[in-house]
């Protein structure tokens, strides 16, 4: 049994019709990378896992048990921590602030300490308000909320985009130093050297359909398939 089972799901944005029979699966300790172009339903995905949106029919198990259907807020307490393409942090409230708030109802929530450890520099910026923050900045936060909580599985969506490629290095030091520690992540990116550095395994998606599964050595060494679903070479 896997920690994550997404088992033939259907998820519709009103009438409109985005993830056809998808399935995953998602070890404990695994790191996926979800590959795809824009709009193949990658977010979609995470979406409907962290119950942001309701599949129509299949099943979200786990540990295996379904949670399909359930609020985000039980989602979140059963240890699946979305960080959001748009991170969705509080921007009137300070860093410290930020991270107390995601803390409240964490069981077993991290000490400020052993965040500031992997995020030096919120440490430096602990009493600033979260709309003075750099673009790298927030999502050292947005990631930070998730940590704080213990997470079993963060799904990280577009961690990335829009960072410069100093900031970029850090953050992938940091994903790939989880993973070395065996937190269980789901990642969508389209920087796809990024993504396969710290990721074991990828599903390609396109058009709402998985069209590859396999391990990121496999893609990295078959560029004319990640051309496939990709458009551009891995």
């Amino acid at each position: 049994m896997s920690l994550l089972e997404v088992d033939r799901i259907n998820t519709l944005y009103g009438d409109s019709h985005v993830l056809f029979d998808l399935s995953i699966r998602v070890e404990e300790g695994e790191v996926v990378a979800l590959l795809g172009r824009n709009g193949a339903g990658k977010t979609t995905t995470l979406r409907s896992i962290m119950g942001v949106l309701a599949p129509r029919s299949g099943e979200i198990r786990l540990d295996g048990k379904p949670i399909s259907g359930l609020a985000p807020s039980a989602i979140a307490n059963m240890g699946v921590q979305l960080v959001p393409e748009e991170r969705a942090i509080f921007g009137g409230l300070t860093v410290e602030e930020n991270l107390r708030i995601a803390a409240l109802t964490a069981p077993n929530a991290w000490s400020f300490e052993r965040i500031y450890g992997v995020f030096p520099r919120l440490k430096e910026r602990r009493k600033s308000l979260g709309r003075t923050l750099s673009g790298g900045e927030q999502q050292m936060l947005s990631i930070a909320r998730a940590l704080i909580r213990d997470a079993r599985i963060i799904l990280l969506d577009e961690p990335f985009e829009g960072l410069a490629p100093l900031i970029v290095r850090d953050l992938v030091n940091v994903a790939a130093s989880l993973a070395r520690e065996g937190r269980t992540m789901i990642v969508v990116e389209q920087n796809v050297a990024a993504a396969l550095s710290f990721a074991t395994r990828v599903y390609g998606l396109n058009n709402g359909h998985v069209v590859f599964e396999g391990t990121s050595a496999e893609l990295t060494a078959n560029p004319d398939l990640a051309r496939d679903f990709l458009g551009v070479g891995a």
